[in-house]
């Protein structure tokens, strides 16, 4: 949860809809300055409080998780790499695909969770041929945020 509107309201329906429910916020990168909040990140101490405050109000545990070690691997060193060579990354995108949609859901598994829920503006349904579980592009496409996978 970032704690902003979208999480939020996800972790509000899913608890309406009767799931046991827990907020967790990855922590992803900690230095000088980043506790207040910006705009341009997702990543500041302001914005694990306010999940934490969402969670109290909804009722729900609260679990920050520290991944500032796979954040600097993962997306820090991959953005390097890409920039050296004369590319423009985005950064969020290798973080939604390989932090969020890919360690904290193993995270969430390993701890008995039955699904990760989040506010990205995207479907998923499952290929009927393959049963496997697809990234779908959203209802309303001015939204869509499908492009994390």
């Amino acid at each position: 949860m970032s704690g902003g509107v979208d999480s939020s309201v996800a972790a509000l329906l899913m608890k309406q809809a009767g799931y046991d429910c827990t907020g967790v916020t990855m922590r992803l990168f900690r230095a000088p300055g980043m506790e207040r909040a910006s705009q341009k990140s997702c990543c500041s101490d302001a914005d694990e409080d306010d999940a934490a405050y969402v969670c109290w109000q909804l009722g729900i545990p609260f679990e920050p998780l520290c991944c500032t070690k796979e954040f600097e691997k993962t997306v820090i060193q991959n953005f390097i790499r890409e920039y050296e060579t004369g590319r423009t990354p985005n950064p969020c995108i290798v973080c939604n695909r390989c932090l969020k949609f890919d360690l904290l859901l193993s995270l969430a598994l390993e701890k008995g969770f039955d699904c990760l829920v989040t506010g990205h503006y995207a479907r998923i349904a499952q290929d009927r041929s393959t049963g496997r579980w697809q990234l779908r592009k959203a209802v309303d496409g001015s939204k869509d945020q499908s492009y994390v996978r």
